[in-house]
């Protein structure tokens, strides 16, 4: 069975979603879903590159969640507007 995760220092999702899925044993594979700079009370930082640490940080807590890190990503997609 999947595992979803929701890290508390990540802002609940908007729709009926996860921010990320974790695989069961022996198929070791988390999914992430999209991130916004939005912090858990509604705060969004004033320039890019706080934002993108801020995006970044919430990445690093879904991977958490699984007991991965940063270091264990394979693919990113980025999209800035």
């Amino acid at each position: 069975m999947f595992r979803f995760l929701a890290p508390k220092s990540i802002k609940p999702p908007f729709a009926r979603y996860s921010h990320g899925v974790e695989v069961p044993p022996g198929k070791r594979l988390v999914l992430c879903s999209g991130q916004v700079a939005m912090t858990a009370d509604d705060q969004i930082p004033d320039d890019a590159g706080a934002q993108a640490e801020l995006c970044f940080a919430n990445v690093a807590a879904i991977l958490g969640e699984a007991g991965l890190g940063l270091a264990d990503i394979v693919r990113i997609n980025t999209y800035v507007t």
